[in-house]
């Protein structure tokens, strides 16, 4: 009989004390995974993955360590337990480590309102592939396109527990199921390659594989006979494909443990505009049916609701406790940990204020400048927030598009960019990064 998540957390607890440690926590993870890929018409991958992963993180003073492990049986139990305590005695002294207390856990959350798992059948391998192939044909049937590089559909669920000496106790489940498709248009060093994808908890949410593969075919016909574009200063749209990595770099920027170090651009800026005056940035985990939604963090404090921005104002830092505590201030439920790291501060789902102008209302007031769909590479200065990636995307003249570019650098500093941002109306609701298209006028571009 396969033992509970749960009750195999009790037992790295019960090893931990055995072995002598003073307080401990234990992440226990069981998997299954499916992931069909194709190629010409033809099955080129299968792989399935059904796995139970066990992290005990064990305290010993004011010494911590993690170690992890992929079998439940009682002799591994115990050996991992031994090892993180001898581990643990020999670990540099932590002051701002420990569980948290127990009046600040998460008392009875509310798992089953998440609506985080799918109730259908686990897909078979026969339908994933048929998934997978439909989207390749799909991309195939657009004209111009020479071949697809990959088309994968993939389904996994995996269900959590978090136990902890403090007497906390609670796990979820969440299921995702996706399809992706990468295609390549033109012949010789005139090909581009572009892609679209989707992931979605439910299944009968998910877009269909036709859908997904001609968009993919249609986004890399549209790159062909691409130029580079003059250098100079313009307004820059970003696609709302790749919109939300504006804010988050802004999220990085205010996470507890990068101030914590003395490590951000947004240092000393709590209290201050970061954006326009009417924009928020809402955090948001108790949406149902979304990839980033979660009833507790991951030291088992109740996530919750609260805004990051508020009306262009700075309210706050992502914490964890050990983050909270070196900055003497409240956790804020952000802690993330996989079984063998210990838990650092991390955004759930995250939602920009936007705006009532189409994408293409943007596009006609910038007049002259650079629509991007995607960048590559990146240099940013996370003291100093200076910015420049490679970019691609189309040229616009005139407010309408007149052709694609490549090949060229976007330049401009992170605090100055994000006070500049003019939202579209275009983000998709269901992406655990809800962002439009963002207009910044005034960027440093270099290409010819």
């Amino acid at each position: 009989m396969t033992e509970s998540l749960e009750t195999l957390g009790h037992a790295l607890l019960a090893a931990a004390r055995s072995a002598g440690a003073d307080s401990a926590d234990a992440l226990t993870v069981r998997g299954t995974s499916i992931s069909i890929d194709v190629r010409a018409g033809k099955l080129e991958q299968a792989e399935r993955s059904e796995a139970i992963d066990l992290g005990l993180r064990v305290f010993v003073g004011q010494r911590q360590a993690i170690v992890s492990a992929s079998d439940s049986s009682p002799d591994t139990i115990a050996a991992v337990a031994e090892r993180a305590v001898a581990m643990a005695r020999e670990a540099p002294e932590d002051p701002f480590a420990g569980l948290a207390d127990p009046e600040q856990l998460a008392q009875h959350p509310d798992c089953a309102a998440l609506d985080l798992v799918d109730p259908a059948p686990e897909p078979s391998p026969a339908a994933l592939e048929q998934d997978a192939l439909a989207a390749e044909a799909a991309g195939l049937a657009v004209s111009g396109v020479a071949q697809v590089q990959s088309a994968n559909a993939s389904y996994g669920e995996h269900r959590f527990h978090l136990t902890a000496s403090n007497g906390f106790s609670q796990g979820f489940a969440r299921t995702s199921r996706s399809i992706s498709c990468v295609a390549i248009a033109g012949s010789g060093t005139g090909m581009e390659r572009d892609y679209d994808g989707e992931s979605r908890t439910y299944q009968s949410d998910l877009r269909s594989p036709e859908d997904i593969g001609r968009t993919a075919g249609e986004r890399a016909v549209r790159l062909l006979n691409a130029r580079k574009p003059e250098t100079g200063t313009y307004p820059v749209l970003f696609d709302e494909r790749i919109s939300s990595s504006l804010i988050g770099h802004l999220v990085a920027a205010a996470n507890g443990a990068a101030i914590a170090r003395g490590s951000s651009w947004l240092q000393g800026e709590l209290g201050l505009p970061v954006l326009p005056d009417h924009l928020s940035l809402i955090e948001n985990p108790h949406r149902p049916r979304i990839s980033g939604s979660r009833p507790f963090d991951a030291e088992g404090l109740p996530t919750q609701r609260r805004a990051i921005v508020e009306n262009g104002v700075l309210t706050g830092w992502t914490l964890d406790l050990a983050s909270a505590r070196k900055l003497g201030m409240e956790p804020t439920a952000n802690a993330a940990r996989g079984v063998s790291s210990a838990p650092s501060p991390a955004c759930w789902n995250l939602e920009l204020t936007q705006g009532d102008a189409t994408r293409a209302d943007l596009m006609a007031d910038m007049g002259t400048g650079l629509l991007v769909t995607s960048m590559i590479g990146s240099t940013i200065n996370p003291n100093t927030g200076d910015y420049s990636r490679g970019a691609s995307g189309f040229w616009v003249e005139n407010g309408d598009i007149v052709g694609p570019v490549n090949e060229c650098t976007i330049a401009g500093n992170l605090r100055d960019m994000l006070r500049r941002i003019i939202p579209a109306n275009d983000a998709r609701s269901h992406l655990s990064r809800v962002v439009p298209s963002l207009l910044i006028e005034g960027m440093t571009l270099a290409g010819n």
